[in-house]
């Protein structure tokens, strides 16, 4: 499968941001889709995920409660709403795919978050 993300930008603290994932392929919901993110200096991390099936959601800690993940299988395409940025939001964000929950072996190519203070 192949990844394409999209919607980052330049936003001040508190703004909202609207990430998009779309997958190329005929079987993307077999496959568990995951938001990561690097930034500076820093190891890649964990955003956040939604199960292959769409019912079940993941999120780290530093983001839960203002970002949420979707998932529109009929548009091969994942979201992550971002809402009350703040700076240390500031990364790229990376989607990719799990096959049925597996391993992350699929990566898009990122798109750049910066959240000005």
């Amino acid at each position: 499968v192949q990844l394409q993300a999209s919607g980052g930008g330049l936003v001040q603290a508190g703004g909202s941001l609207r990430l998009s994932c779309a997958a190329s392929g005929r079987t993307f919901s077999s496959y568990t889709m995951g938001w990561f993110r690097q930034a500076p200096g820093k190891e890649r991390e964990f955003v956040s995920a939604i199960k292959y099936s769409g019912d079940t959601t993941y999120y780290a800690d530093s983001v839960k409660g203002r970002f949420t993940i979707s998932r529109d299988n009929a548009k091969n395409t994942v979201y992550l709403q971002m809402n009350s940025l703040k700076p240390e939001d500031t990364a790229v964000y990376y989607c990719a795919a799990s096959f049925k929950g597996g391993s992350y072996n699929w990566w898009g190519q990122g798109t750049q978050v910066t959240v000005s203070s």
